[in-house]
């Protein structure tokens, strides 16, 4: 976002569709760099709740949960999504396609976003689901790119967590 927009900083911030890791992440990423987000998803399917109570106590971002994907798109000038059953959710695949259908990136939901709206998607994307497929193809630039940059955070990670660059090797 930084890289494309500048200061993330007082930006607003949309999340649409299920309330899980990514979700939560978006949550830990407004109160770490101070963005408003605004997290779209149907009932039964918020973020973690324990995540949530953190975001209550927020002093500096405004981040609330709302049924409408439209309310949470309004002015976004960021929009992200995710699969709508991950992995280990594929049985329920067909009932979450039903419930999450109303929150597709698509073109009607674009309309009432910033015009210099960007959209995100965390991959794997299943085109015509979470995502229009026209959306995913004028915005596939920046999703690839978001993954690029994830594969390198990734890597910096493991070196970290196997503990960091030993100078004797």
């Amino acid at each position: 976002i930084q890289e494309r927009l500048g200061e993330i900083r007082s930006m607003k911030v949309a999340y649409i569709g299920d309330g899980n890791n990514m979700a939560n992440s978006w949550i830990h990423g407004a109160l770490r760099f101070g963005f408003d987000l605004t997290l779209a998803c149907p009932a039964g399917y918020h973020p973690d709740s324990a995540i949530m109570a953190l975001a209550d106590k927020s002093h500096g971002s405004t981040i609330k949960v709302v049924a409408d994907p439209l309310e949470a798109a309004r002015d976004a000038q960021v929009i992200n999504t995710d699969v709508w059953a991950s992995m280990g959710q594929e049985e329920e695949a067909a009932a979450r396609r039903q419930v999450f259908a109303p929150f597709q990136v698509n073109d009607a939901l674009l309309a009432v976003a910033d015009p210099a709206a960007m959209v995100l998607h965390c991959l794997p994307a299943h085109r015509g689901e979470e995502i229009s497929a026209a959306v995913f193809s004028r915005f596939q630039e920046l999703i690839f790119t978001q993954a690029e940059n994830r594969l390198h955070v990734q890597k910096a990670l493991l070196v970290r967590l196997l503990g960091g660059e030993d100078e004797s090797r």
